[in-house]
């Protein structure tokens, strides 16, 4: 397996063996920092190492697993595989059990928010918190980042061509994409985008790509389970982000008691533009 491109400082990697008699993957986190267990669940197309300007802002104050979710990153691509919204999310929930974590607060990023609430649905017992950043949850997502993503995902999605569209994946389109997210351009870094980028030439990742983007409307069905989530919520929407007004009113509708913070100026990818805004959220709150 190639290794990642970028260390985060005062990370270890480590990885978490599937279960024996289930068909699924070995997974890879990062682990760093000391205090009550905080789980980071990154976005669509990106990975770990999507919250390395977060991780040491955080880690006097947690102990910090940065997950790579299932057949992302560095996790094990499983021929076959399910990712919609159920899968993925049990890949969660392996990591809170098969580590046994109490007490933990998760902080997702767009897919990643979907699945700390769902997650936290399924796990009260375990879960403290939930710090929902840019919740993935409504239709045309990636899409709204402009007509370059439209292009690209409808390629991906196409009968026939899908498989051939989903292995090209020029460096300057996955740029431009990406900044579509971002309030400040600035923020992404041309090592990530390379990193992004190698982890996107591992064999069969273009498959895991095609079947994540087949399965973004399980996203949207599971706001159906937000709330069950017994643990207190914090919705963070960056001004700038791909969900609309109407899109986030929903979601405070259906979440009434939920706190809500939204970022000036910034876009879908907070924790690369703001990471500080985030780290004062999880700061004023840990133990």
């Amino acid at each position: 397996m190639p290794q990642p491109t970028i260390h985060v400082p005062g990370t270890t990697t480590h990885t978490l063996p599937p279960p024996k008699g289930r068909r699924e993957g070995t997974l890879r986190y990062l682990k760093g920092g000391t205090g009550a267990p905080l789980v980071l669940l990154h976005t669509v197309r990106t990975q770990a190492e999507h919250f390395r300007g977060l991780i040491p802002l955080v880690a006097g104050h947690y102990t910090v697993y940065a997950l790579d979710l299932p057949g992302m990153g560095y996790s094990e691509i499983v021929p076959g595989a399910s990712y919609d919204e159920p899968a993925m999310r049990a890949g969660v929930e392996r990591l809170l059990t098969e580590l046994d974590l109490d007490d933990v607060t998760l902080l997702g990023e767009s897919m990643g928010a979907v699945l700390a609430l769902t997650t936290a649905a399924d796990l009260p017992d375990r879960v403290r918190r939930v710090v929902a950043v840019n919740t993935y949850d409504f239709r045309g997502g990636i899409a709204r980042s402009g007509l370059l993503a439209r292009l690209v995902v409808g390629g991906v999605l196409a009968p026939g061509v899908g498989p051939v569209f989903a292995r090209v994946e020029p460096k300057a389109a996955l740029r431009r994409i990406l900044r579509g997210g971002l309030g400040d351009r600035s923020a992404l870094r041309e090592d990530y985008v390379d990193e992004l980028l190698q982890v996107g030439g591992r064999p069969g990742y273009p498959e895991v790509a095609r079947a994540v983007y087949h399965n973004l409307p399980s996203l949207v069905a599971a706001r159906s389970r937000y709330p069950e989530v017994k643990a207190p919520i914090h919705l963070v929407y960056g001004e700038q982000d791909w969900s609309r007004r109407s899109d986030r009113a929903a979601n405070k509708d259906l979440l009434p008691d939920a706190e809500y913070t939204l970022v000036p100026g910034a876009g879908h990818f907070i924790a690369l533009e703001r990471p500080d805004v985030l780290a004062g959220v999880l700061n004023a709150v840990a133990s």
